[in-house]
């Protein structure tokens, strides 16, 4: 694995890389959640930075690719993780439900699964995981703010707890333990902004890339906070304090602006949808 820094380096004494410049090369990288939306876009482009990419989820995930070791795993079972990490260099854990549902669905993969990484991390000395946070810790803010990563969680709803409790277990191991995080606060990654909403929130499957490649490669993270967004006109989040991770975006929604307005003419300004950033998320349930 590429040397880290010790614990409590200051990243901000650092210089700064960027995922186009950093030779990367890992031993064993593990993907969690391969299966997902998200897992089958990075499968193949984890590849190029390790030689052997572990994969793994509770759903198919076909036969391994030369390179690839498969393990299915649930994310709850704590001896099957603990298993699972064994000889991992670095994670990137997108693995858990990744929508809205009651909070009984939520807890298990999101909650305490995302413990059992992090605790089998401890264990087997991996020192630096990617975590796949989600921009609804903060959904409660209105589109009217422009946030940073400095200020209070406000959390749309059950899903958005689970990956703010996952946030806060992360801060808990890089203080205790030393294992570095960058928890991405992911907005909407479709292959294009299907909706107003994503105009903001939009992050292209190319700066996906561009977002972990920086994530993993970055010479000292500790635990930082970054939001997943390409480089989109209009936006709510401030990635300043992020800025030593090296992301540097290269796709827009504004290519896609006017197909999206075209389609979407008119949105009613007393919708939540409208108002809040967690969009539909802030009036789902309660279950």
């Amino acid at each position: 694995m590429p040397t880290l820094p010790p614990h409590g380096t200051n990243p901000t004494d650092r210089p700064m890389t960027t995922a186009a410049t950093t030779t990367l090369r890992f031993g064993r990288l593990l993907l969690t959640g391969a299966a997902g939306g998200l897992g089958k876009v990075l499968r193949p482009r984890l590849k190029a930075c390790c030689d052997i990419l572990r994969v793994s989820d509770i759903a198919d995930l076909g036969t391994a690719a030369p390179g690839e070791e498969v393990r299915p795993a649930p994310l709850q079972d704590k001896a099957a993780v603990m298993a699972l990490l064994e000889g991992v260099e670095a994670v990137i854990h997108l693995g858990g439900v990744s929508t809205e549902h009651a909070f009984e669905v939520v807890l298990p993969a999101n909650i305490v699964g995302t413990y059992h990484v992090y605790e089998a991390a401890r264990v087997h000395g991996t020192r630096r995981i990617v975590f796949a946070s989600s921009n609804h810790v903060t959904g409660f803010y209105k589109q009217s703010e422009t946030i940073d990563a400095t200020q209070p969680q406000r959390p749309d709803g059950y899903y958005g707890l689970s990956k703010a409790f996952g946030e806060n277990l992360a801060q808990f191991y890089w203080d205790r333990y030393g294992i570095e995080t960058v928890s991405l606060r992911i907005g909407s990654s479709f292959p294009e902004p299907t909706d107003r909403r994503m105009l903001a929130s939009w992050l292209s499957y190319d700066d996906m890339e561009r977002l972990v490649i920086a994530a993993l490669s970055a010479p000292v993270v500790e635990h930082t906070v970054v939001y997943g967004m390409s480089d989109n006109p209009l936006t709510w989040w401030d990635n300043t304090p992020a800025r030593h991770i090296g992301y540097r975006p290269q796709d827009s929604s504004a290519t896609h602006r006017a197909g999206v307005e075209a389609r979407q003419p008119h949105v009613d300004p007393k919708n939540p949808v409208a108002i809040y950033q967690g969009g539909g998320f802030v009036t789902k349930g309660p279950f």
